[in-house]
C-alpha cells in the first residue's frame, strides 16, 4: 500500500527484454540515499504502478514488468531517460498524507490541458469512460501515483489543482498536454460500486 505522496523523482536508466522479449526489466536511477535498505522483493510504486524490486544497486533498483503491465499502463512507452515518480511502500505508523493507494493502475488517461489559476495549475485529464463514473468532485484520484483531490468532473474528464511544490518534486513539472498518465481511482469508490452491483 502507498499514500500517493511522491518521495523521489527517478529516471529510467536501462530497459532490457526478458525471456521471449514480451516482458521487460527496467533499471531506475533514484536520488534516494538509502537504497541499501530496499529489500529484494520490496514493493515500489513507479509512476503509480506497484512493482517488485528484483535487484538493488548503490543509486538504482531494477524491476520486472510483465507484458500485461506494459500493455495496460504507460510503462510500455517508457524509454531511457523517462522520469518516474517514486514512492516506497507504506509502513505501519507512517503518516498518511495522501490517500490509500494500491499501486494497481485502473487505466491510462490523457492530459488534456494545463491552465494557470492563482499560482496553481489546473490540470484536466480525459479517462476511459468505464472509469469516469468512479471519479467524483472532492474525491481522491492518483495520477501517475500522485494523490490528488478532484476539483471538477464533466463526462469523462476531470480536473485537479497542482500546487508549485507538487510540480517541482514530481513529473508534473515536465508533463505536457497530450501526455498519457496512469490513473488509479479511489479504492473506496471501487468497492462501493461493486457493493451496489451485488445488492
Amino acid at each position: 500500500m502507498f499514500t500517493g505522496i511522491i518521495t523521489a523523482l527517478g529516471s529510467v536508466r536501462a530497459i532490457d527484454p526478458i525471456g521471449d522479449g514480451k516482458d521487460m526489466r527496467l533499471e531506475i536511477a533514484t536520488p534516494w540515499p538509502d537504497t541499501a535498505s530496499i529489500a529484494l522483493g520490496a514493493s515500489i510504486a513507479c509512476s503509480g504502478c506497484c512493482l517488485t524490486a528484483v535487484a538493488v544497486n548503490a543509486d538504482s533498483f531494477a524491476v520486472d514488468a510483465s507484458a500485461e503491465t506494459l500493455a495496460c499502463t504507460t510503462l510500455g512507452s517508457w524509454a531511457v531517460g523517462t522520469r518516474v515518480n517514486l514512492e516506497r511502500s507504506l509502513k505501519i505508523g507512517d503518516e498518511l498524507g495522501g490517500h490509500m493507494v494500491s499501486g494497481h493502475a485502473d487505466g491510462v488517461g490523457k492530459a488534456v490541458s494545463a491552465t494557470a489559476e492563482n499560482g496553481l495549475t489546473r490540470w484536466r485529464f480525459k479517462v476511459p469512460r468505464p472509469l469516469a463514473r468512479f471519479i467524483a468532485v472532492k474525491g481522491s484520484v492518483a495520477v501517475n501515483g500522485v494523490s490528488l483531490t478532484v476539483n471538477e468532473v464533466k463526462d469523462d474528464m476531470f480536473g485537479v489543482n497542482v500546487i508549485p511544490h507538487t510540480a517541482s518534486v514530481t513529473g508534473f513539472g515536465m508533463m505536457r498536454p497530450g501526455d498519457k498518465v496512469n490513473i488509479e481511482i479511489d479504492m473506496l469508490a471501487r468497492y462501493v460500486a461493486r457493493l451496489a452491483e451485488t445488492t
